[in-house]
């Protein structure tokens, strides 16, 4: 490892790039999770979209990235209003995960403290996503390791703070955080590290990658889109969330119905309307990512896409971060 690019995040993961390929679904496939690991960053698993998307059983799903490269891989926990046969089944994927050697994981949408006590117990760490500094708090509070503080330029569900911004509102907390959004370029990873992060998280950048099985109709999409082209819809999940603004999202709008909107703000409604949404959009997204004919156009990305010019190797884009990184401390040093 070099020391110059070494963080808490890197201490933390054990790996020798702080840069993280974030857990997406449904484009976290076992090649994409495999060569960030390989390359020196650190690759998350979505069990999702290793189980529905891509019909592997979860442990097989795990080994199958171990015959790719034996260097640290993550592991993502979605937990925001979980069923009991959902938390049941994250359960086993976890227990399944410390078997084959996972210590990261990176939790989302709820409260992570029993992900926390479990993991901990064998010297896991966990990092939590947040919007703002109330959520930190929280995540604080069950004992997290660190933060991936998701800001406005994020994909999927963004937050509403600039990089900057957020940094200022989590960075007192005590605990490392993690750049989420709006980092498609080198120079834009070297950013946030002078900025004060610890590390970069990705997401729209690997999905124009090589070993990224998204069609190419997506990753040309997010090739040709400006950051003006990003556009937040409310009728994947009922809440905001970031894609490219195709001819598709247009006809289908923004907003979600009226009933919806009504049902969402109901106490008693939303978490039964939001896991409907949930299962429709899981369905969409996952025809929609690989319909190599590109005739739905429902791709999520982030702001991103305003530094992301071509369709690279992962190994590739990684190294040309590490590079700018350094490049840039070797500057402030002399």
């Amino acid at each position: 490892m070099n020391p110059k690019l070494e963080t808490s995040l890197t201490r933390d993961a054990g790996i020798s790039v702080p840069l993280i390929c974030g857990p997406m679904y449904p484009c976290s496939n076992v090649e994409l999770v495999a060569a960030t690991s390989e390359a020196g960053g650190l690759g998350v698993v979505q069990p999702v979209t290793l189980t529905y998307v891509f019909k592997m059983d979860f442990r097989e799903g795990l080994k199958a990235i171990r015959r790719i490269t034996d260097r640290p891989i993550g592991m993502n926990v979605l937990i925001e209003g979980s069923s009991n046969t959902y938390r049941k089944r994250m359960e086993t994927w976890i227990e399944i995960a410390l078997e084959e050697g996972v210590r990261f994981f990176i939790t989302s949408l709820g409260k992570p403290q029993w992900v926390v006590d479990r993991v901990s117990k064998v010297g896991g760490v966990v990092y939590h996503d947040v919007t703002e500094r109330k959520w930190a708090e929280k995540a604080l509070d069950s004992g997290v390791h660190g933060l991936i503080a998701v800001n406005r330029r994020a994909g999927g569900h963004a937050g509403g703070r600039s990089a900057y911004q957020l940094l200022e509102e989590v960075g007192d907390l005590g605990l490392p955080v993690t750049c989420a959004g709006g980092i498609g370029r080198p120079e834009e990873f070297a950013d946030a590290l002078s900025m004060g992060y610890e590390g970069v998280q990705m997401g729209t950048r690997f999905i124009a990658t090589e070993e990224c099985r998204a069609s190419s109709a997506y990753k040309r999409a997010i090739v040709g889109a400006e950051e003006g082209d990003i556009v937040l819809t409310e009728r994947l999940t009922g809440v905001p969330v970031a894609v490219i603004n195709t001819p598709y999202v247009q006809r289908l709008g923004l907003k979600a119905g009226p009933l919806a909107r009504r049902m969402l703000k109901g106490h008693k409604t939303k978490h039964w309307i939001r896991n409907l949404y949930s299962i429709k959009s899981a369905w969409t997204l996952k025809r929609t990512a690989y319909d190599e004919g590109g005739a739905t156009e429902y791709w999520q990305a982030g702001r991103s896409v305003s530094g992301i010019e071509e369709i690279l190797p992962v190994s590739t884009v990684i190294e040309t971060c590490a590079k700018a990184a350094q490049t840039r401390l070797n500057s402030l040093d002399q």
